[in-house]
């Protein structure tokens, strides 16, 4: 991703005018013309300038590869990790097979990566992204039966490779991939799962433990907690039932939850969420952890995208997602980037929150959720960060991996990054996708001035929340 030695160094060696020292880093911007002899443009450590289509189309194709190459849809002895083939009867340490980054099919970081390839797919065209999307859900239409026979015979429970299919437990397993086989059902991607649907949907519907009133709420690690994250493991799930049954009471449970959520655990002092609240000391220190802020947007967006306008709540989720990517933009790094605790700068610089951050602001410009003119340059700084961590092999770098909710900064600080983290792949995708969408946006146009970028809205228009 860096630029050549011998030309870094002439670069810095030009980036003296008058006795003073530009800034310093690898990138100019290739949009200012006259970059090398303008004292006031410095050198950045991102590549800043406005997105180009085909390169971020390369990069997307990129993590389509690698994430093609790392999830084989096949079944293999656990112990000897030879195929199996002869699915009549059951085999007691059958398993899906794994690629070296060891991702699973089924896990809700998956639903996440196969919307970004939804999203691919739809902004290029190209349905190569929507390949591996079709092929994962075949091989769960093809293979659940065998799967659940080897349940009712050898009763291994969640050591059965498909038991957050057969028998889920948490919002982890179910909210998120339902999600995905429901829009991949609009986008008439893969087989009917629409049984599987029902499994799904009715765990995050009805079995899912809640408080009194309706929230839905996890009994670890406390006995009585929410997280930020649920936002996103059951939200989207609960929006998409309601827009494949059209039963409006999915919607309003939708809508309760964010509303409700955001009551116990987003500051409107910040407009930043913490991570999680515990009933049994509801008044603990808060813990601004950037992921799960990213869950709380992106569950706000999701929802928007199949609410109906005229539903009560649309306005309600609209302002809580605008008060919150405001609190979000104020802490954009000097790189695009978010920091693992968002309001710590001295924690690292992560990839899956800033790629959720990145394309929530770029997808709320492109649905006339939020103002270009604000927060259009955030977004495309967003990218010029998040560009730069996804290397050749298509790999995420940067990614925070799994994380619960804790109640000490040290923990949060150290947890390791690993391109291993399925978590930064989705979002990326996403990120990526929307992006091109909004440099193509025909509603406004980008342009450089001033060695940086103003979105400016076509027909004179100047105060965004009159007009939306």
């Amino acid at each position: 991703m860096n630029l050549p030695t011998k030309l870094l160094a002439t670069l810095v060696a030009l980036a003296v005018f008058n006795g003073d020292a530009l800034a310093d880093g690898p990138y100019r911007n290739p949009d200012n013309k006259n970059a090398l002899k303008d004292a006031g443009e410095g050198t950045y450590p991102v590549p800043y300038k406005k997105p180009v289509e085909a390169e971020i189309t390369a990069a997307l194709h990129r993590i389509r590869g690698y994430m093609e190459a790392q999830t084989p849809s096949n079944v293999v002895s656990k112990s000897t990790r030879a195929p199996i083939t002869d699915f009549k009867v059951p085999v007691k340490d059958a398993v899906m097979a794994e690629g070296d980054a060891d991702f699973g099919l089924q896990v809700y970081e998956m639903g996440v990566v196969h919307a970004g390839m939804l999203k691919a797919a739809e902004v290029t065209g190209d349905k190569r992204f929507t390949a591996m999307t079709a092929r994962h859900f075949q091989f769960f239409a093809d293979k659940l039966p065998y799967f659940r026979a080897q349940e009712q015979q050898f009763k291994l429970e969640r050591a059965n490779a498909f038991s957050r299919f057969i028998d889920p437990r948490s919002l982890d397993d179910a909210g998120s991939m339902c999600a995905a086989m429901m829009r991949a059902r609009v986008a008439k991607i893969g087989p009917d799962l629409s049984k599987q649907i029902q499994v799904c949907g009715n765990w995050v519907a009805k079995q899912q433990f809640r408080l009194k009133d309706g929230t839905l709420a996890r009994e670890r690690p406390q006995a009585v907690s929410l997280w930020a994250d649920d936002m996103y493991m059951g939200v989207p799930a609960l929006a998409e039932l309601g827009r494949m049954t059209g039963d409006r009471a999915y919607y309003d449970d939708a809508v309760k939850n964010v509303l409700q959520m955001s009551g116990y655990m987003f500051n409107p002092q910040l407009n930043l969420y913490t991570h999680g609240w515990n009933a049994n000391h509801p008044d603990a220190p808060q813990f601004y952890w950037g992921r799960a802020n990213g869950w709380a947007v992106l569950s706000m967006s999701d929802l928007l995208d199949v609410l109906p306008k005229d539903h009560p709540g649309y306005p309600k989720v609209l302002e809580q997602l605008r008060k919150s990517l405001k609190g979000i933009a104020q802490l954009q790094s000097g790189t695009g980037l978010w920091h693992q605790m968002l309001d710590r700068n001295d924690s690292y610089l992560e990839t899956s929150a800033s790629a959720i951050f990145t394309y929530v602001y770029a997808h709320a410009i492109n649905e006339g959720w939020i103002s270009p003119t604000t927060y259009g340059s955030i977004a495309l700084a967003g990218w010029a960060g998040l560009s730069t961590k996804i290397n050749d092999k298509g790999q995420v770098e940067g990614t925070c991996v799994g994380t619960t909710f804790a109640s000490d900064q040290v923990y949060y600080y150290n947890r390791p990054t690993s391109t291993a983290a399925l978590h930064g792949y989705g979002p990326t995708l996403l990120a990526g996708a929307e992006i091109i969408k909004l440099v193509k946006n025909p509603a406004f146009n980008i342009e450089h001035r001033v060695r940086t970028y103003h979105f400016v809205p076509k027909g004179g228009q100047t105060n965004y929340r009159e007009h939306h």
